[in-house]
């Protein structure tokens, strides 16, 4: 008999983490860089810039993603 938490899989939490929980994190990342260009007083180029290199890191994690939906990977 394989041990499950809450009557899922080791698999199955690992995905669940892998989907929503570091997705919750991305979006935490993003709430926090645009409090710290609010509070810098940082302006439109400065929020620009802001984004995209504190950023930057999460495009690869959305594009592993988007190529999996599009060839059908799972």
């Amino acid at each position: 008999m394989e041990a499950t938490i809450f009557g899922m899989n080791e698999a199955q939490i690992t995905e669940l983490g892998m989907t929503y929980g570091v997705g919750g994190l991305m979006l935490l990342m993003l709430l926090i860089v645009g409090n710290l260009a609010r509070k810098s007083n940082a302006g439109k180029t400065g929020t620009f810039a802001l984004f995209l290199a504190l950023t930057l890191g999460l495009v690869g994690f959305i594009a592993k993603y988007v190529i999996q939906y599009y060839l059908n990977i799972r």
